[in-house]
C-alpha cells in the first residue's frame, strides 16, 4: 500500500463489475429506505446501516460475497467495518453511488 492509497476512493463502476462476475454475491444498498427508493443501482438489496445488526437473519451465510455501497462511500465503509467484525469474510465497500455511471433504478 503506498502512502496515497488512503486517499483513493473505491471505483463504484468496477465493483458493480465484479458484483455481476460473481455468482451469489450480494449488492447491499446502505442507505435509508427514502434514499433508496428515489434511486438504487439495480439487482440491489436495501439495509439502512443503521439497521445493519439485522444482518444475520437477512443474509445468514457469513461467507456470501458483499458488495456494500451507500450515497459517497462513508456509510459503506462503515458498514462492510461491521460486516466484518459480525464474522462476514467476504466484503467489499465498492463506494458512493454518486460516482456511478451506469443504469439507476427508481
Amino acid at each position: 500500500m503506498g502512502m496515497f492509497d488512503f486517499f483513493k476512493r473505491a471505483d463504484i463502476d468496477r465493483g458493480v463489475e465484479e458484483y455481476r462476475a460473481q455468482s451469489g454475491g450480494v449488492l447491499l444498498d446502505v442507505r435509508t429506505r427514502e434514499e433508496y427508493l428515489q434511486g438504487h443501482i439495480p439487482g440491489s438489496e436495501n439495509l439502512d446501516v443503521q439497521e445493519i445488526q439485522k444482518a444475520p437473519s437477512l443474509l445468514p451465510d457469513k461467507e456470501v460475497p458483499l458488495f456494500v455501497y451507500c450515497h459517497s462511500g462513508a456509510r459503506s465503509g462503515q458498514a462492510a467495518f461491521m460486516l466484518k467484525k459480525m464474522g462476514y469474510t467476504n466484503v467489499t465497500n465498492i463506494g458512493g453511488i454518486m460516482d456511478y455511471h451506469g443504469q439507476i433504478e427508481r
